[in-house]
């Protein structure tokens, strides 16, 4: 299966830069599986695609401040992602540039904390409390958002729902949520339950191979507390419909369907993949020639999938993090 299959064009100007004021606002695609077809509301009309019953499987996870941006003792501007705490005040990390040398030493806050090297993907702080890092620390806005990171970007890169700290970047299909509009669900008999999935370099890691089969995830931490392991086993009872909200949401109920309650998930989801659990999808649009964009078209099937984009792109849809959404149904 190539790599090049899963390829589309998309101009620039539709990569949105800055989130909506009103989330809920936010375009919504609507592609029936059943049918072949596609229509177009707006998301806060998402209740009349839902059915009494449904079950709407969030992502909970909270996005960490953990871009650091601090300098070399020759004054040379150093970017830090912490992708991962390994231990006590060491963390796997992205730095650039990519010269930075190992065992050079990183300034940040002003002199408040200072960093070491300690290889190309890992750096260690002198601090007391690790937790004082991300204090220093900026949102993570993904590099095709051409801009720094603002103050509004605390709240909107973040779900309102977020509650469990450990994400690199945010489950962005719950973005266009608000606590009224899940209220109004969940009063028209729309079941909710949360799990957990840290977003981490897993699920943004590039495919390099030209055979995507032989593409390797990185693992991403998952839980399914027991609240909504109850409400997922109800719904099938009942067949009622388990819709995830995001492709995250959905890899840990496919890994939860293959037995795995809480621990790590690499699964990767692509044209082939026998879904298990999972009924329907509320996805962001993503990245040509991603594992994302591979899961989408494998739960709708790559020909309708790629019309849909088209239609996307044609009607000037939102593109990414902060862009518009889809329903699969």
């Amino acid at each position: 299966m190539k790599l090049s299959s899963f390829d589309y064009s998309l101009p620039k100007e539709l990569i949105a830069q800055y989130p909506l004021e009103k989330r809920e606002s936010a375009k919504l695609m609507v592609v029936k599986r059943s049918t072949l077809t596609i229509e177009h509301c707006v998301f806060k009309d998402l209740g009349n695609f839902l059915k009494k019953d449904d079950l709407l499987v969030l992502n909970d996870t909270k996005v960490l401040t953990c871009r650091l941006i601090g300098h070399k003792a020759t004054g040379g501007k150093v970017e830090v992602l912490l992708t991962k705490r390994k231990s006590g005040s060491i963390f796997e990390a992205m730095i650039q540039p990519s010269r930075t040398k190992v065992g050079e030493k990183i300034i940040f806050g002003q002199g408040k904390i200072t960093g070491i090297v300690s290889n190309r993907r890992e750096i260690s702080f002198k601090v007391s409390d690790a937790n004082d890092i991300y204090k220093l620390g900026q949102v993570p806005l993904p590099p095709y958002i051409r801009r720094e990171p603002e103050e509004l970007d605390k709240e909107y890169y973040q779900t309102v729902y977020a509650d469990k700290e450990g994400a690199i970047a945010s489950p962005t299909a719950g973005l266009h949520f608000t606590d009224g509009l899940l209220k109004d669900l969940s009063a028209s008999g729309i079941n909710i339950a949360y799990l957990t999935l840290h977003v981490g370099v897993g699920t943004f890691k590039p495919v390099v191979t030209d055979d995507i089969t032989e593409h390797r995830m990185e693992p991403e931490y998952f839980q399914v507390p027991e609240n909504t392991k109850q409400k997922v086993e109800e719904a099938r009872k009942v067949k009622a419909r388990i819709i995830a909200v995001g492709t995250t949401s959905l890899r840990a109920l496919e890994t939860y369907a293959n037995g795995v309650k809480e621990g790590q998930t690499d699964l990767f989801i692509y044209p082939g993949y026998k879904f298990k659990l999972v009924d329907s999808l509320l996805t962001n649009f993503h990245l040509p020639k991603t594992t994302l964009f591979m899961l989408v078209c494998a739960f709708v099937g790559e020909k309708l999938m790629k019309e849909a984009y088209q239609e996307a792109v044609d009607k000037k849809y939102r593109f990414y993090s902060y862009g518009d959404t889809m329903l699969i149904i």
